[in-house]
């Protein structure tokens, strides 16, 4: 976990601040199993249309494979934006 997510709780006591680690950490993991559940979903309901066979078809992994990557590259630049504007953002001082 990054230091500085932490930074304004220095007051705290350190048993606290373990606590609010644990509970950031945990939020993460469960932000990013959203993330994947939602990738996977998605790529399923729009490339999936049949169960003929156990193995995707070429088309269908074609289609999954782009579907994965817009959805990577969409949520990497949304990350990015997020950031330049939290950067740009005034402290509470």
């Amino acid at each position: 976990m990054d230091k500085n997510m932490l930074g304004d709780l220095d007051n705290l006591p350190e048993e606290d601040k373990m606590k609010m680690a644990a509970m950031i950490d945990q939020l993460q993991i469960r932000d990013s199993l959203r993330m994947y559940n939602s990738l996977v979903e998605r790529c399923f309901t729009d490339c999936v249309d049949s169960f003929r066979r156990k193995t995707l078809d070429k088309q269908e992994e074609t289609c999954v494979r782009r579907c994965a990557e817009k959805f990577l590259k969409h949520s990497m630049r949304v990350g990015l934006r997020f950031s330049e504007l939290n950067q740009g953002a005034p402290t509470p001082d």
